[in-house]
């Protein structure tokens, strides 16, 4: 098979296909650069390859010291540690050279010492099966059909030539199907046939891996010699277009100006080829660079791409605004060599977006500056602010009784009246004073002051200006204002907030009466609105029975049983939606309301319980403001007989902040539960305080590993040696003990494997509604299974030892 115009093809190498009439001269020049990027890939990987079969070697030898000839396994050692030297050596040699523009001799050079080196090492692995099989055990005979299989896969390796990887494959192939099948035993003669189908995959692999490589090779070499014809292209695009094409060196130089880029750049094109391009972007005074200019100079030193840059540039007849894009340009090994891009001159455009963008920061009717610049000159008093801690005041401004004119004369009336106010407020505009209409009536003022007095003595001013009467027409109207006040650094960092924060002050200066300003306090109004809304919402759920359980299984780590739920309080408010407990428990908590709540929290899940399986208990969360009252052990008493539910079906989970607490009520209910059978449960343990301490005075039934410790139990930081140490004084003391939070299998077997009670969390089950628990308690076993289908042989579970 012949190329076009005459060039021959190599045995197995791919044929270049073309596309319309290519000269001989090119075609060879293409597979001189495939060649050379197909050698410097397999050089790429020499070293890693070279330094696995020196590895190998040794293993070998390590291996079959004491069973095979030593004068062999040493000569095998020093032939391929010879030719994985020289391996390593060719690569480091020629690691840069081939990279640039080898000549064919080069190539060919390079070539057939790398096949000579591959077929070294080939043929010296290729005696290894035939002189250690024979003789070996099984098991050493296991380890050197595995070793030949490992070493069969390393022709990917060498994939991208494939004549360097068939030097090495085919002697292992050859060698190692030899001993198999000379050794008179059956399986060794089955074994060899394996290893020959897999040797035939593995090469049929390789030589397909090496035409992908030519091809992949082969197409960038063409992209690059196409970029010329690109480059032609481009500058016919130029010619036809408003934009224009730049080119720099590596050095940031003008490089192949055009007569467009002189145009636009009113020099010749003499004068720009050769220049800085960054000089050309200081056109100002003194090389003043207009703004946008040191963002293009920076990509252009660090070698980053950018795109739609707006340049000022002010030139002497007037400032004028380019818009550049760029991309860097890299030689073949990886350096830059300069940049290209396209440019348009934007100062028309350019002009009419400044038009407009004042039109749009400004309000049509009373000619203030609106919401918009508000925002963008806000924001940079508050950057000011949080520099330098000079204050900002932000005066917002409502007009009092401003509806009641605009809805008895009519929306001119009140426009009129808008205007009139916003004359009112002009003189107070300064160097240091901005005045903006946000709205409807509402009006703010930034002033830059000395501190909330000097920001009063202002808002008192206003008001007293902007109260005189009007007159509007023929009619006379009054009006007020309110001022709700807020500084920045002190009250907020940026404008949403402190726009905000002076709503929450003028809120309370139109509660107390209007016509007045209030200055923003920390302790102001959202969070005791907040609270005092979720306080009203919480006893309005109380009576709607808003609430319910959701319960989540704890499931024994020894045969997958459902040994027992935990109760969860869940809240589904019909105007907040869901509300998680961490909100609404701590309000609770502080208005008392968590003692109803928990009493509701009980009497439910005893309830439910009662219809499950005698075997499983249900556990409840009570807070220790609950637990501490002498009504605790009445609504037990009462939930247990109204729904027959056993007490020792029940458990009670209680955090360490309960031993906190050591009243008379509080010890008598700990051992009042205990001695009606009740099960108590140390919840979150470790986490608190003295856990030990507890446990010693006050032996508990359960306790439950915090979430904290299982999420990080192959961290680094402890967790897995703190959860051994709880495992094992828990052991000692006869304790049960639920580690919580467990989301993995990997998690769960670590458990398992030291004698965890149970688990509780997301791989088995999120907690889910009463509805779905007779289900739960059938599928969890069946779900645990499948994760752990065979249980752990007794003596191969570690025994835990006190103190590790």
């Amino acid at each position: 098979m012949r190329l076009r115009r005459g060039r021959r093809v190599r045995p197995g190498e791919p044929v270049i296909p073309e596309a319309g009439v290519t000269s001989a001269a090119t075609l060879a020049r293409y597979m001189q650069e495939t060649r050379s990027g197909l050698l410097v890939e397999t050089l790429k990987l020499a070293k890693y390859s070279a330094l696995t079969h020196a590895a190998v070697a040794l293993t070998v030898v390590g291996l079959f010291w004491g069973t095979a000839p030593r004068a062999y396994l040493i000569g095998l050692l020093v032939v391929i540690g010879i030719a994985s030297s020289a391996a390593i050596a060719l690569a480091w040699r020629f690691r840069g050279h081939f990279a640039g523009t080898p000549s064919e001799a080069e190539i060919g050079r390079g070539y057939r010492v790398s096949g000579a080196i591959a077929l070294t090492i080939g043929m010296s692995w290729s005696t290894m099966p035939m002189v250690l099989f024979p003789p070996a055990d099984a098991d050493h005979r296991m380890i050197v059909v595995a070793i030949a299989a490992g070493l069969i896969s390393d022709a990917y390796t060498l994939g991208p030539i494939l004549s360097v990887s068939l030097l090495f494959a085919v002697p292992v192939v050859l060698g190692s199907f030899i001993a198999l099948a000379t050794s008179g035993d059956t399986v060794a003669a089955s074994i060899a046939v394996l290893l020959a189908i897999y040797a035939a995959f593995v090469l049929f692999s390789v030589r397909h891996m090496s035409l992908l490589s030519f091809q992949r090779i082969l197409d960038r070499v063409r992209v690059s010699d196409q970029n010329q014809t690109i480059g032609l292209l481009l500058r016919e695009f130029e010619a036809s277009t408003s934009d224009w094409l730049w080119e720099t060196d590596r050095d940031g130089r003008f490089d192949h100006v055009s007569e467009r880029v002189a145009q636009v750049a009113g020099r010749s094109a003499a004068a720009l080829q050769g220049l800085p391009f960054r000089d050309l972007l200081a056109c100002g005074e003194g090389g003043r660079q207009g703004s946008g200019a040191a963002e293009v100079v920076a990509h252009l030193h660090e070698g980053t791409p950018f795109q739609d840059l707006v340049v000022e540039l002010p030139f002497r007849e007037g400032t004028r605004w380019w818009k550049l894009s760029g991309k860097p340009v890299l030689d073949r090994t990886g350096r830059l060599a300069g940049f290209r891009g396209v440019g348009s001159d934007v100062t028309a455009s350019r002009i009419s977006e400044a038009r407009i963008a004042f039109l749009a920061s400004y309000d049509p009717l009373t000619g203030l500056a609106n919401r918009t610049l508000f925002h963008d000159l806000a924001s940079a008093e508050c950057d000011r602010a949080a520099g330098t801690g000079a204050p900002c005041a932000l005066l917002y401004l409502d007009l009092d009784g401003f509806k009641t004119v605009n809805d008895s004369f009519g929306h001119g009336a009140g426009d009129q009246l808008l205007r009139s106010v916003a004359q009112r407020l002009q003189p107070f505009a300064a160097e240091d004073t901005w005045i903006f209409r946000l709205g409807g009536d509402e009006f703010a003022v930034l002033h830059r002051c000395a501190g909330a007095f000097e920001a009063s003595v202002l808002a008192r001013s206003i008001i007293a200006a902007v109260s005189a009467p009007y007159r509007i027409d023929a009619l006379a109207a009054e009006i007020g204002v309110s001022v709700g006040i807020a500084m920045t650094p002190h009250d907020a960092l940026d404008p949403e907030s402190l726009l905000r924060k002076a709503d929450l002050a003028l809120y309370r200066a139109k509660a107390r009466g209007k016509g007045t300003f209030h200055l923003f306090e920390r302790d102001l109004e959202i969070t005791q609105r907040t609270r005092r809304e979720l306080e009203a919402d919480l006893k309005l759920a109380l009576q709607r029975d808003e609430f319910e359980l959701h319960y989540q299984p704890l499931t024994s780590l020894r045969d997958g049983r459902v040994v027992g739920f935990e109760a969860l309080l869940r809240w589904r408010s019909p105007t907040r939606g869901f509300v998680t407990p961490a909100e609404f428990i701590p309000v609770a908590e502080a208005t008392g309301m968590i003692v109803a709540i928990g009493r509701f929290a009980l009497m439910a899940a005893c309830r439910e319980a009662a219809r499950w399986p005698g075997q499983i208990r249900v556990a409840v969360n009570i807070s220790p403001i609950q637990f501490r009252t002498s009504e605790f052990l009445r609504d037990i008493a009462a939930a247990l007989q109204a729904t027959g539910l056993e007490p020792g079906r029940l458990e009670i989970e209680i955090t360490e902040s309960v031993f906190l607490d050591k009243t008379a009520i509080t010890m008598a209910n700990l051992h009042e539960l205990r001695s009606r059978g009740i099960r108590i449960a140390l919840d979150d343990f470790g986490t608190g305080y003295s856990s030990l301490s507890y446990l010693a005075k006050f032996p508990v039934d359960k306790i439950k590993i915090d979430r904290s410790f299982v999420r990080d139990i192959d961290g680094e930081d402890g967790n897995l040696a703190v959860i051994e140490a709880i495992l094992a004084i828990a052991q000692k003391l006869s304790i049960a003990v639920t580690a919580e939070g467990v989301e993995t299998a990997e998690q769960a077997q670590v458990l398992r494997v030291r004698n965890c009670s149970d688990i509780q969390g997301f791989l088995i089950s999120p907690a889910r509604p009463a509805a779905e628990i007779p289900g739960l308690i059938e599928r969890v076993p069946e779900d645990f299974h499948r994760l752990f289908p065979a249980p752990p042989r007794s003596e191969t579970q570690p025994r835990l030892v006190a103190g590790r």
